[in-house]
């Protein structure tokens, strides 16, 4: 058995391929556990990370991205450390950024996506998927073989988002190029390298989005950038551009990343158990909860951390002032004492939705329901458009000694690479304009 012991989750290499038995090696110790290399406190259970994730008294949200990289810029000394985190709060990277933040600041930055994510444009949004999906399925369909992350999951992902935001149709080649180009995920979502993280990671985006922004303000128009230029806080303000702007990209970009990583782990998952495909096949409505549990089994975040402000105690363990946490959500989401059999692909758990992939709390992911339903979009138009999907054996190896490539970063889970093979369903069910 591998020396968990003296393993460096955050440098340690050979842990990004299989996290799961350091995560249970912590747990089996203590469920609230220090590491030996950062000073950080690891959270693997459930209960436990449900607790800090509710708790933003005591907790703050300013290093969640950070963690222990690069550290906090002065010394966190005292049994109230609440007011030197405001004041250095904004010289830590991507402060500017909604997870990042607290409440009443935070309150008032997710009342406004909020008014961007409506069920109204959500369900608008759903509606344009099908056709985004299958106008990207004509081409990366042909041939009966592709890479699936970077010919499918980035570029609809992309286009989702940008259909959400109103990014018009003639600027979002340039836009997916943007991202395409900007920092890798790496840089802003905890690279297992040495390299500098980035302070604000998606200023390339900020420049467009203000454009935007600032042109509808001038002359508003029928279209969802004149809602979002228009939306205010909860108390009537009219934010700065500069806040709609920040969160309009971290929509842009953060929702892209952690969505892919999803949609990579369900169509290996389908490629490599044909039961399961044949299942969701003939099945359809079993597949959102196909989804949730890939979401359990492989969450697209492994994990945010949090900065206690004053002293506490979780899982019987005490807490200083000033400690840097991190809450693993892949370690949570397999807890024995929340999920029967928790490393077991159970298409038919019945308490998978109670899953920590989207996080709890203030910061649940506002994203979410827009994952949801990109993931079973996806899903069903490849199901429709095929009539079997397999991995392609040349590239990830046989039945039995699979190879597989992850994101090289202690934040996200995800492949960085997935090739498959398929059998085209016949031309009338491919051509089939769905929902």
């Amino acid at each position: 058995m591998k020396d968990y012991e003296s393993a460096d989750f955050f440098r340690d290499e050979g842990l990004i391929e299989d996290p799961y038995p350091y995560f249970d090696a912590l747990r089996a110790q203590c469920p609230v556990r220090r590491e030996n290399h950062h000073d950080v406190v690891m959270v693997t259970g459930y209960e436990e990370a449900v607790q800090i994730y509710n708790d933003t008294d005591t907790f703050s949200a300013c290093n969640s991205v950070t963690g222990p990289f690069p550290g906090f810029p002065v010394p966190l000394e005292g049994d109230d450390v609440s007011e030197l985190i405001e004041q250095h709060r904004d010289e830590l990277p991507m402060s500017d950024q909604l997870p990042t933040l607290d409440p009443p600041v935070h309150t008032d930055h997710r009342a406004l996506l909020m008014r961007l994510i409506t069920p109204k444009r959500l369900k608008e949004n759903e509606a344009a998927m099908w056709h985004l999906a299958d106008g990207l399925l004509d081409d990366f369909l042909t041939g009966g073989e592709g890479e699936f992350i970077n010919g499918f999951a980035g570029p609809f992902t992309m286009l989702v988002i940008a259909d959400l935001l109103g990014v018009p149709e003639e600027d979002r080649a340039e836009v997916a190029a943007e991202l395409r180009h900007g920092p890798p995920a790496g840089a802003a979502m905890g690279s297992t390298s040495e390299g500098t993280m980035a302070h604000s990671p998606l200023e390339h985006l900020y420049d467009r989005v203000a454009r935007y922004i600032e042109d509808r303000r001038r002359a508003p128009r029928e279209d969802v950038l004149s809602g979002l230029a228009a939306a205010t806080f909860p108390d009537g303000r009219l934010p700065d551009v500069a806040d709609v702007v920040r969160v309009a990209a971290n929509l842009f970009a953060a929702g892209q990343e952690t969505t892919v990583r999803l949609l990579g782990t369900a169509l290996k998952l389908i490629a490599e158990r044909p039961e399961l495909q044949r299942e969701l096949r003939a099945e359809r409505d079993r597949i959102p909860a196909f989804v949730e549990e890939v979401l359990r089994i492989e969450s697209p975040v492994k994990g945010d951390f949090r900065l206690s402000k004053v002293p506490t105690t979780v899982g019987g363990v005490d807490i200083p002032a000033g400690t840097t946490v991190m809450v693993l959500n892949g370690a949570a989401n397999r807890d024995p004492r929340q999920f029967a059999c928790p490393a077991d692909f159970d298409i038919g758990r019945s308490n998978v939705r109670r899953h920590l992939a989207f996080g709890r709390g203030v910061h649940t992911c506002p994203g979410a329901p827009l994952a949801r339903a990109e993931a079973r979009v996806a899903i069903e138009r490849l199901l429709d458009r095929t009539t079997d999907i397999r991995l392609a054996e040349e590239k990830h190896g046989p039945e039995g000694a699979r190879r597989y490539r992850y994101v090289p970063t202690f934040m996200l889970r995800g492949l960085t690479r997935l090739f498959l093979e398929f059998t085209l369903a016949d031309a009338p069910a491919a051509e089939e304009v769905a929902r």
